[in-house]
């Protein structure tokens, strides 16, 4: 007999964990589950690939904070599929959704929380404080997150961890060059930095000599959305010290977000829209990430970030932020590098990002970070797989279901 599974989310934006939806909602074995997904608020990129994998999809159309029109229609979602398993992603989702499911009393309610959620207001703690003693299993990618939710009241014991999943690489993946990349941008493949009339601020350490430059201009890469969690501010002034220190480099920011313009500002109030350049939201980001020989990732928290698993699973060494979710995915010196918050102190934070940036690319570290390349291609092999997310959301869902028929 085939298990009914009913994933609630809000929409299915080009986002964390509407990707890792994607994945086990496709992933599922079709002989052990029917799946089916209600999108709370709208649709978005990842809704057509569930559609081409034969998944149902309904869309509720909530609009505003509270709508008890939207929370009817997913009770009725609700009571014509009759789900063994409704697994909730997101607040919004996990609010209307394990309501819903409790008002229609399915067996199993599993709240997906992926994100240490700083943001959560009052009123946010107390719809999550409601709601836990009817919650089976919160289903969380991180350990950061199973410290963070505890630290506000959530039972350890309720907590499962199954990591993010990235995709591996294709063996054609590399066809796509850093030359080829930067044709298609029309951009200059020397990288050459002209002078800027300032005394470099990093002169100790520049890498200006061309003689010992790359024959093409280092790459650094910062896949996210345009939010303030994602701190992209502090890579815009990164960016700025490198141009002082004559490194010839660019950097491609992909995403799209709320803070888009006022970044656009910035960056062109630090005249780098000659190295600095917003890609947009991209389908092709798998494409174009082997092209990178450094991915930033500032964010001030996160649950598990796609775009370091992506980075990795390329040979990609990443530089980023010291926060919980990172240091799952990052060991320092061994597959990147891990970036103190310095207490607060933001000066001193953007300029370690700076520092050792320039310092990793020197000549005399081309093998220290070719070696963190294949570490980090090693770790995603063994223990982020698609397969063992898949497997690991299997084993819940029967378990569960086990427990419940046994009463």
């Amino acid at each position: 007999m085939r298990h009914k599974v009913l994933f609630v989310i809000p929409t299915m934006d080009r986002c964390g964990a509407e990707k890792q939806l994607t994945l086990l909602a496709t992933g599922l074995p079709k002989d052990k589950f029917d799946v089916k997904v209600a999108l709370l608020t709208r649709g978005g990129p990842y809704m057509q690939r569930l559609l081409d994998a034969g998944i149902s999809v309904e869309l509720i159309g909530k609009n505003g904070r509270f709508s008890f029109r939207a929370y009817r229609k997913l009770k009725g979602v609700i009571k014509r599929y009759k789900p063994d398993v409704v697994h909730t992603w997101l607040f919004a989702a996990n609010a209307y959704g394990r309501l819903a499911a409790f008002a229609c009393k399915v067996p199993v309610v599993i709240c997906g929380e992926r994100c240490v959620d700083l943001w959560k207001g009052f009123s946010h703690w107390c719809v999550d404080k409601y709601l836990e003693p009817r919650t089976d299993v919160y289903a969380v990618n991180s350990q950061g997150v199973v410290d963070f939710y505890i630290q506000r009241g959530i039972p350890a014991e309720k907590f499962v961890v199954i990591p993010n999943a990235v995709e591996l690489p294709r063996d054609d993946s590399r066809l796509f060059t850093k030359q080829k990349l930067l044709e298609e941008l029309n951009l200059p493949q020397n990288g050459v930095v002209e002078s800027i009339g300032k005394q470099a601020i990093f002169e100790k350490i520049a890498i200006a000599d061309s003689s010992r430059n790359p024959s093409f201009p280092w790459i650094i890469g910062l896949v996210a959305r345009l939010w303030p969690q994602k701190r992209i501010r502090d890579a815009l002034w990164a960016a700025d010290q490198l141009k002082f220190s004559l490194l010839p480099f660019y950097l491609f920011i992909i995403g799209d977000g709320p803070e888009k313009e006022s970044l656009l500002r910035f960056r062109d109030d630090l005249q780098l829209n000659d190295r600095v350049f917003f890609l947009g939201e991209r389908d092709d980001v798998s494409r174009l990430i082997p092209c990178f020989d450094l991915l930033w990732n500032c964010s001030e928290y996160e649950g598990q970030s796609n775009s370091i698993l992506e980075a990795l699973s390329f040979g990609v060494p990443v530089i980023a932020s010291d926060i919980p979710g990172n240091r799952e995915l990052i060991t320092s010196g061994e597959n990147g590098l891990l970036i103190s918050d310095f207490d607060g102190d933001e000066t001193r934070r953007k300029t370690a990002l700076s520092r050792e940036t320039i310092r990793l690319l020197r000549p005399e570290n081309h093998d220290l970070l070719k070696s963190w390349g294949e570490a980090g291609k090693t770790r995603i092999k063994r223990d982020f797989s698609v397969e063992k997310m898949i497997e690991s959301h299997v084993e819940l869902y029967e378990r569960l279901l086990s427990e419940k028929q046994s009463f």
